[in-house]
């Protein structure tokens, strides 16, 4: 029998058996946060941290988020424009000047943050070191042609998205967003977010671990269209291989990546942190509020519908949020926020007052998140 540990709030059952009834299926470890109109409603943990089953999922766990990081990202940035320092109108190349370059001169940072920047990889990427060190990625965005015609069309850019949001708020702040981060987000609101995790906090990452091939045929069929040779999703999700999502090295899981500086892809937290830090850009929490209600609404309006051109499959997306589509596992319609690679999610409704956070370690196949978050967000639904 798995322990399930925190606590829940009166009236929110459903959505502990729901956590709990995850453990029937697939998961090893994973927690759950759920804040209502700024206050901490569920709180919970439970499973294991190693694939051993010799380590508690606990309070001290940190996971990694991949995709749900994006969302954060995008929080970063709304702070800014709701500040007045971000106009998502301007060129990027008026903030960036070396993105000018092979005809990008144009391009709007609304654009490069809604994946409609023909930048989902660059060709000939740096070695993974060289990645990590981000200057050389950066470079090579900034010199990267646009990989389809600019005629609105969007591709998810997997991991790109985050050098290119960290860049623009580094030459608008003279900071990068991690040490930004943790001065305008982390400390206010007194939680555990990185994107470059230090060394001291390694050892309480639980590692990932890949799941296997979709079970349903079509999903099966179209993930094999989107990996096979030359395709876009495949090169936007791996940085033309220099960084698989979980490969036979584990890439993911070294130390070394998660220390690296990846607002697309790389950001630790734990559960209770995402949930809170969404919650405070719908209201106040321990009074702090992230941005205003005018801001929300300007950065949650669908800008990006359609087919993407990297995951095969319609996706909408506002300034860098996944909005609701009929496949991410959002609660309503204004619902907005991002899911991980292998199921983690982080979401803000602010017709419901909800705040939401799921992290998880066992990865289950999908980009746009699994059973799990469904389930959670369906006991939510009931309870709220």
């Amino acid at each position: 029998m798995v322990e399930i540990h925190g606590h829940v709030e009166d009236g929110f059952g459903a959505v502990a058996d729901a956590f709990r009834a995850n453990f029937a299926g697939v998961e090893l470890g994973s927690a759950f946060c759920l804040y209502v109109d700024g206050m901490p409603v569920v709180d919970l943990m439970g499973g294991y941290a190693d694939i051993g089953r010799t380590q508690p999922y606990g309070a001290d766990t940190l996971q990694l988020v991949f995709s749900a990081t994006k969302g954060v990202a995008a929080i970063c940035l709304a702070m800014l424009h709701d500040r007045g320092v971000l106009d998502y109108g301007a060129t990027v190349a008026s903030v960036w000047p070396e993105f000018a370059a092979a005809g990008k001169q144009d391009i709007p940072i609304s654009w490069a943050v809604s994946h409609r920047a023909g930048l989902a990889t660059v060709d000939n990427p740096p070695p993974i070191e060289d990645v990590l060190k981000v200057q050389p990625i950066l470079e090579a965005l900034a010199a990267q042609q646009p990989l389809w015609e600019l005629d609105g069309r969007h591709g998810y850019h997997g991991i790109t998205y985050g050098w290119l949001a960290a860049e623009f708020l580094h030459r608008l702040t003279g900071v990068r967003m991690n040490e930004w981060l943790q001065a305008n987000v982390v400390e206010p609101l007194g939680v555990e977010f990185w994107m470059g995790l230090p060394d001291e906090h390694q050892e309480r990452v639980s590692p990932m671990l890949p799941g296997g091939p979709p079970s349903d045929p079509v999903d099966l069929k179209r993930m094999l269209k989107m990996f096979a040779p030359g395709a876009m999703g495949g090169r936007a999700l791996t940085l033309d291989l220099a960084m698989g999502l979980i490969d036979e090295n584990m890439t993911w899981n070294r130390p070394e990546v998660r220390a690296s500086e990846i607002p697309g892809a790389g950001g630790v937290t734990n559960a209770s942190s995402l949930a809170k830090i969404y919650a405070a850009t719908i209201g106040e929490v321990d009074g702090v509020r992230l941005f205003g209600d005018r801001t929300r609404e300007f950065v949650t309006t669908p800008v990006t519908t359609g087919t993407d051109i990297s995951l095969l499959l319609p996706t909408k997306f506002g300034m860098g949020f996944m909005l609701t589509d009929g496949k991410v596992p959002w609660i309503g319609p204004r619902t907005f926020g991002h899911v991980g690679a292998g199921g983690s999610a982080g979401y803000a409704d602010p017709d419901l007052g909800v705040g939401f956070g799921y992290v998880m370690n066992q990865m289950m196949p999908g980009i746009l998140g699994d059973e799990r978050a469904r389930s959670l967000t369906a006991a939510v639904r009931r309870c709220v």
